[in-house]
């Protein structure tokens, strides 16, 4: 098997993470999420509390976007910090993927790599929303009459993370070599249909 980068955007609570890890382990080769905002704050200077705090988010006051195209525009070094976190997770994936063969969930990795020739890019969903809530419930301690608000919540910022940053579509089939249901075909069998596909 050809070993390459596999980028997995997800649903929340699909168990696209533990796909990930489970991938990891088998393949033999390194998964970036959360250790990735760690990364790119010690390289680019963030503080990683304000980096974890802004993970995965946007802004989305009008005349917060404009003062930030204004900072970036002026290539100001105190520019608005969802985008510097942006671009330096971009840094940091990029230089990843230049290393080796890697995993990596979430932050449009996928995108960010789109067009170097060696990204398999995931898309898990969960058709069960029943699943989805034992597992916000389980992982996260969400309780299960807040777990249909925050689920829609957390994919809500995905998606928008995804439109403001790469101007892509999240969760849309044409974005993707590959989606799969997690609900119906369980983590394994997940596992083992993008290894094939690599």
């Amino acid at each position: 098997m050809k070993k390459r980068i596999i980028a997995i955007e997800r649903q929340y609570a699909s168990g696209g993470r533990e796909i990930g890890k489970r991938l990891s382990e088998q393949l033999e080769i390194p998964y970036y999420d959360g250790q990735l905002l760690l990364l790119a704050a010690e390289k680019f200077g963030l503080n990683p509390g304000e980096v974890r705090d802004n993970d995965e988010k946007v802004n989305r006051s009008f005349l917060y976007s404009v003062a930030e195209a204004v900072e970036n525009f002026r290539g100001s070094e105190r520019g608005m910090l969802p985008y510097r976190i942006y671009q330096a997770q971009s840094e940091t994936i990029r230089r990843l993927a230049m290393e080796g063969p890697c995993i990596f969930i979430g932050r449009c990795a996928g995108e960010i790599l789109r067009g170097s020739g060696k990204c398999l890019n995931v898309f898990i969903y969960a058709s069960d929303m029943d699943d989805r809530r034992e597992r916000a419930n389980r992982v996260d301690q969400v309780s299960l009459a807040e777990a249909d608000r925050y689920i829609r919540m957390k994919d809500k910022q995905r998606r928008d993370y995804c439109r403001q940053y790469v101007n892509k579509e999240w969760g849309d089939p044409m974005n993707y070599d590959l989606c799969l249901n997690s609900s119906q075909l369980g983590y394994d069998t997940c596992v083992e249909l993008i290894k094939r596909a690599l």
